[in-house]
């Protein structure tokens, strides 16, 4: 099935990124005094560090860190201010997968953060079927799911998982619309759109592909 464009980089930026304007910072990534107690739990600097990080992360935009991404350097200076590190504290982080797993694991423990898989696949598809039609675009449809997600804690998932599913429900949408208005269509109008598609305007293009050019 062809796949739509749905998002521009620049808007999949704004979607997707770590935030580094004042304003978000301090609206998504101040850490409340419990917040800071689970992070203290975490023996060495950089996996403080790391642990915080993945919870703002959860925050906003919702997704997990990638492993070796660079964090901005205003997010990660405005986190080391609030627990006394260094952002060079960061660089052995997760030097061992089995750490960033073992803090997933307890960040959906503690905060009830949820792995986009199985029943929270099919609520999300469902989501995705009952708003489509009312979507004004793709954009618009793409971006309601990340907000829908974030809504329900459930962890984003790739971009291109999201982009799949929507452009899907788009094209699923589609074909709801075309069955009913073709269910409305008497005999005769029936008989007169065929002839679009069978009558010659120019002797080459059929009437219909003829009309669509204007």
């Amino acid at each position: 099935m062809p796949r739509r464009s749905l998002l521009a980089e620049r808007q999949r930026t704004r979607l997707f990124d770590l935030l580094t304007d004042a304003v978000s910072l301090l609206k998504h990534y101040t850490l409340a005094d419990d917040d800071i107690e689970h992070v203290r739990e975490r023996r060495r600097p950089e996996n403080q560090l790391g642990f915080a990080l993945q919870l703002c992360a959860f925050r906003f935009p919702g997704r997990l860190l990638k492993a070796g991404e660079v964090i901005p350097e205003d997010v990660s200076r405005f986190i080391t201010a609030q627990l006394g590190l260094k952002p060079d504290d960061l660089l052995p982080y997760a030097v061992r997968e089995e750490t960033r797993r073992e803090h997933l694991v307890v960040l959906r423990r503690i905060y009830g953060y949820r792995m986009f898989k199985g029943k929270h696949v099919r609520r999300m598809k469902s989501w995705l079927a009952e708003q489509t039609e009312a979507a004004g675009s793709g954009e618009d449809l793409v971006q309601g799911f990340v907000e829908e997600c974030r809504r329900r804690l459930v962890i984003l998932p790739a971009m291109s998982t999201i982009k799949r599913l929507c452009a899907d429900a788009l094209v699923a949408a589609e074909r709801r619309i075309d069955a009913r208005i073709a269910a409305r269509l008497d005999g005769r109008m029936r008989t007169r759109l065929d002839s679009l598609l069978s009558e010659s305007a120019d002797g080459h293009t059929s009437r219909f592909i003829w009309l669509r050019q204007f």
